[in-house]
């Protein structure tokens, strides 16, 4: 009977110690650790050792108040790799506006998980669009170069998803772009400028976000090449009517990346009842192949794919 007592004396103290032991683990000033869910955006990002960088820059920029608000906000958040392939490894390099500019611009004000990902223009918080692509095998990409690498890490206000880029509004024109390469120190596309010059297309290839086009752009070889093939010396020599049917038939009405792109499709050109087919097993459009180095040149207006080839309709 002593001996009873004894173990249920022994038993009720480690009972009880327990309970000041779960007590004291739990008091105030030792706080049970915050699951994900129960952190905001910006915390949730600061817990994540990849967005060291965009944690700086969000810092910078001043929009830690604004991101730690109730939202919901969905994230597209650049790796501390994405920043560094962007050539941004200060974020004190980049000035306050601009770096404000360039993370409202990865945000959108909603909540949008990955099973309400589609396919086309997302408004961002910056107040500009961009453009959500879905490729033939499921990968989901912004702007045609950042991929969405993770989805769904939950925050209390929102959502984060993890891409491998950092995305940057286009700020140059279809046809400023061109002119632009046209004008560098190894210029290209200075067939290209001419042509369309000549054709008075030019302004048909600027824009802003609301005109969505597509440019198969040949190179000068591939215009050389065409020269050779008709006997010209130039797009001078070309037929005015004809050249005009040329350029437009390398101009789409609509703004694909190439992850848009689906094979034996055939996409509608600016030539009236004249159509492109994608080969994408041959990396092809028509006979051109395309330039898998420059593809998906984002301009205001629409994307530039580069080719190798001059079309013929």
């Amino acid at each position: 009977m002593h001996s009873k007592l004894k173990n249920s004396q022994k038993f009720l103290g480690l009972f009880l110690s327990a309970i000041v032991l779960f007590a004291t683990s739990c008091s105030d000033d030792d706080p049970m650790p915050m699951e994900p869910e129960d952190k905001n955006v910006v915390e949730l990002a600061i817990s994540d050792s990849r967005f060291t960088t965009l944690v700086l820059a969000v810092q910078r920029a001043g929009l830690v108040d604004a991101l730690s608000a109730d939202g919901p906000f969905t994230i597209f958040a650049p790796t501390n790799q994405a920043f560094i392939d962007a050539g941004i490894t200060d974020v004190n390099d980049v000035s306050e506006d601009d770096l404000k500019d360039i993370l409202l611009y990865h945000v959108v004000d909603a909540d949008v998980p990955s099973s309400a990902v589609s396919s086309g223009s997302v408004t961002s918080l910056e107040g500009s669009p961009f453009y959500v692509s879905i490729s033939t095998d499921d990968k989901v990409w912004i702007n045609g170069n950042a991929e969405i690498t993770e989805t769904d890490l939950e925050a209390s206000n929102g959502v984060i998803h993890v891409i491998d880029n950092v995305l940057m509004k286009p700020t140059m024109s279809i046809a400023g772009i061109a002119t632009d390469f046209s004008q560098s120190a190894t210029p290209e596309f200075t067939q290209l400028v001419g042509a369309l010059s000549r054709a008075g297309l030019v302004d048909a290839v600027y824009g802003g976000m609301d005109d969505d086009l597509t440019v198969f752009a040949p190179t000068d070889a591939a215009f050389i090449q065409l020269y050779d093939d008709l006997g010209v010396t130039g797009y001078e020599d070309i037929p005015l009517e004809t050249l005009e049917n040329v350029l437009l038939y390398h101009v789409v009405p609509a703004r694909a990346f190439s992850q848009d792109l689906r094979d034996a499709a055939e996409l509608p050109t600016l030539l009236a009842n004249e159509t492109l087919t994608v080969d994408l097993s041959g990396l092809k459009i028509e006979e051109a192949n395309l330039n898998t180095d420059l593809l998906n040149v984002h301009a205001t207006n629409g994307v530039i794919h580069v080719i190798d080839k001059v079309m013929l309709p």
